[in-house]
């Protein structure tokens, strides 16, 4: 299982990323799929979730500013991000699962950083 993801970058508050997680060496399309963050000292938290048949579903914090996809037929997951706030500052990790005590492999991460 690889997972690897990009996108990610210094953004001033307000402004918009969209992430990306190309994964393999597995049927991407059987698999929910999900993405969390984690900043320096703390735990992983679990930001959105798609099920493979697209059923989404989305932490609080991140409800109504962040939207999560996937595209099948080429084995990637996206996480677009509006109205970014300082708050959100952290590593984006997608992982094959659905909230962090489900999710079996994490990728390596992608830096976000909110700031003005």
């Amino acid at each position: 299982v690889q997972l690897v993801e990009s996108g990610g970058g210094l953004v001033q508050p307000g402004g918009s990323l969209s992430l990306s997680c190309a994964a393999s060496g597995f049927t991407f399309s059987s698999y929910a799929m999900d993405w969390a963050r984690q900043v320096p000292g703390k735990g992983l938290e679990w930001v959105a979730g798609i099920y493979s048949r697209g059923s989404t579903a989305y932490a609080d914090s991140v409800k109504g500013r962040f939207t999560i996809s996937r595209d099948n037929a080429k084995n990637t997951v996206f996480l677009q991000m509006n109205n970014l706030k300082p708050e959100d500052t952290a590593v984006y990790h997608c992982g094959r699962g659905f909230h962090v005590a489900g999710t079996e492999y994490w990728g390596q991460g992608t830096q976000v950083t909110v700031s003005s």
